[in-house]
């Protein structure tokens, strides 16, 4: 079986990551192709996509969440997550039971004697008027109920797990500070979920499906397009659902398989993009909690071990040669990034100037200030 070293892995991700070379897609189409961007930081999308699209329109994004074609909700791993309308749609009902059991580990002693259930069903029936509401105020609409656990534990359950929820903007918006308030996701797309799939094939109706687990293979599928190659411990630490061996097992032989320099089996698809590791790879800067890094069980074919706490801390990243290479930071309109290893001087020029590039993005053209600080030990 054919081994991938690291560096093969660290071109195939950026290519499949729209990072190796800007796309000319529509911003509809690469939300759909990078199966959603982590979002709990708002205006972080709007970085992620200006790294990887040709003339990324800030407001092309924003009018897509005011029109309803994408949406802010907690999905994969139980985070916000910016998904197209048509994907949280078909992959909501299959996360339901990883986002329940997420939540109620969090706040398993506040929530001791509390009926999920009957939080589901009060928390539905104060949102039936479609009133947006925060998770505070739906919080106390139902404490009467169950005043023990507190306001957090139980806001936290109802818009995170027990009811499909959306953030409404101008939460998301390009530019716009505002907070969380929520609705059902059914309301505000005007259209229901689909229906869960039982795991032995059945849907709810007693027909029988093709598949054990549709919904579970077309994550494979989408999730290896832009990921792959990767193990099943990456698609697991991706979507956080543990239930998937039967999807990958119905989609095998579409497959084919790799390892990587551990020994671990990789899964990918067939003719999808594996570029020669000798591929120039160009300096990126990605936003606080991208999925490039997130995205693996595995980090190590973008970022050093010795530096992947900054995947979980929120700092924002600098790939040099597709590799996290320095964090930056923006203040009074200067992209400062501050390396984590010795730069060349070629190097220190291509990131001094992607960061210009990224100043004027981010201050609609008044500055192009960027600097490189000096490495320190």
């Amino acid at each position: 079986m054919t081994v991938l070293d690291t560096r093969a892995l660290n071109r195939a991700t950026l290519a499949r990551q729209l990072l190796l070379e800007r796309a000319g897609l529509p911003v509809l189409d690469a939300v759909g192709h990078l199966c959603g961007l982590q979002a709990q930081e708002p205006q972080e999308p709007f970085i992620g996509l200006w790294s990887r699209l040709r003339a990324f329109d800030p407001s092309s994004l924003s009018d897509l969440l005011t029109g309803r074609h994408v949406v802010r909700t907690h999905l994969m791993r139980r985070t916000v997550h910016l998904v197209t309308a048509d994907d949280v749609l078909a992959w909501r009902a299959r996360h339901d039971a990883m986002l329940r059991q997420r939540a109620q580990g969090a706040y398993r002693r506040e929530l001791a004697g509390v009926d999920l259930d009957e939080l589901a069903a009060a928390g539905r029936a104060v949102m039936a008027d479609g009133e947006p509401r925060s998770m505070p105020e739906l919080a106390r609409a139902v404490a009467g109920r169950w005043p023990e656990p507190g306001l957090r534990a139980l806001g936290e359950m109802l818009v995170a797990a027990l009811v499909p929820m959306v953030q409404l903007p101008p939460r998301g918006l390009w530019r716009t500070r505002a907070g969380a308030r929520y609705v059902p996701l059914a309301t505000w797309l005007g259209r229901d979920i689909d229906p869960p799939i039982a795991p032995n094939g059945a849907a709810p109706n007693g027909t029988t499906q093709a598949a054990p687990d549709p919904v579970g293979a077309a994550l494979v599928r989408r999730y290896l397009a832009a990921y792959g190659p990767a193990a099943s411990a990456d698609l697991r630490a991706w979507c956080g659902l543990a239930g998937l061996p039967a999807a990958i097992a119905a989609v095998r032989e579409e497959l084919v398989t790799f390892r990587d320099e551990r020994g671990r089996e990789l899964l990918d698809l067939p003719d999808a993009p594996r570029p020669d590791p000798d591929t120039p790879a160009p300096v990126r800067f990605l936003p606080a909690f991208d999925n490039a890094i997130l995205g693996y069980q595995d980090r190590g074919r973008i970022i050093d071990d010795a530096h992947r706490g900054l995947s979980v801390a929120g700092a924002r990243v600098v790939l040099v040669d597709g590799r996290v290479a320095a964090t930056w930071t923006v203040e009074d309109g200067t992209v400062t990034a501050t390396p984590l290893r010795r730069f060349s001087r070629a190097e220190r020029t291509a990131v001094t100037e992607e960061g210009q590039t990224l100043a004027a993005f981010l201050s609609d053209g008044e500055s192009d200030r960027a600097q490189v600080t000096a490495f320190s030990v």
